[in-house]
């Protein structure tokens, strides 16, 4: 009985690891792309400094949990259980959204994606657009991940050697998180006294173009690190922030006001 569920934790390790560098690849090469992104940089996705992105590491345990349910589906119909299946998908990975972009909203004052732009939007942290890609992503995980990661895991069962990946990863990973929470508080600091909820790869993106045109070494897997004092980073943001809001534009401030200048300058 011990050793069952100290497979299945060793197993759940695994999953998350997996689910969070592979979604860590995915949205480096997504973000590389997108629109926003107009002078092609190459930024590193996420709240952490490392390649991975834990909402991909819980996703993935989502999927692979949700695929096992299917036996426990009392429907005649292949079809409509596996829209089941599908529905309950993308209905789990948006709520991992929404918790997630809830949390670091309240809690750090950060937005780590947004989708202000995008109709049918809540709060820039959900939308029917990407609930729709999440969709999709289920299908394939669906019809041709789940088994190859079921075969994976009876390998894996006979191999547990290497699960010391597994412990290398987690070391790297809660050292990762120390270093993130403890700069993440200075912008939760500095976003509380200016009134903003920051956006988190806008800020990593203007670091990255500062940095180009300031000549300064820039660190690809430590998006946040500059030369500068990082509360003088901040501030050249909030100007710039500040232009947006004056201009009518997208920006980081509460329902879109414009500190007075002098206050800026404090």
């Amino acid at each position: 009985m011990e050793t069952n569920i100290l497979f299945y934790l060793i197993k759940i390790a695994l999953i998350f690891s997996a689910g969070s560098i592979t979604g860590w690849c995915i949205e480096v090469i997504f973000r590389r792309f997108e629109p926003d992104n107009k002078q092609r940089l190459w930024i590193n996705p996420g709240f952490l400094c490392g390649p991975y992105l834990p909402i991909y590491g819980f996703g993935l345990l989502l999927l692979y949990h949700i695929s096992l349910c299917e036996k426990y589906i009392d429907i005649e119909s292949d079809t409509l259980k596996t829209a089941v299946i599908l529905l309950s998908i993308a209905a789990a990975m948006t709520l991992i959204e929404l918790i997630a972009g809830e949390i670091f909203i309240i809690r750090r004052h950060i937005k780590l994606w947004d989708y202000s732009q995008i109709r049918f939007n809540y709060k820039g942290i959900i939308c029917v657009k990407y609930s729709l890609g999440w969709t999709l992503i289920g299908a394939v995980y669906y019809y041709f991940l789940h088994p190859r990661i079921l075969a994976f895991l009876v390998w894996f069962s006979h191999n547990l050697l290497f699960s010391f990946l597994i412990g290398i990863f987690y070391g790297v990973f809660f050292v990762d998180l120390s270093y993130t929470f403890k700069l993440t508080a200075k912008i939760k600091a500095f976003a509380e006294e200016n009134e903003m909820i920051i956006r988190y790869e806008e800020l990593k993106r203007y670091i990255r173009s500062r940095a180009e045109q300031t000549k300064e070494k820039y660190r690809f897997m430590r998006a946040l690190g500059t030369e500068q004092s990082f509360r003088e980073r901040l501030k050249e943001y909030m100007q710039k922030q500040l232009e947006q809001a004056k201009l009518g534009r997208l920006n980081d401030f509460y329902h879109n006001t414009i500190k007075r200048n002098d206050k800026t300058k404090e």
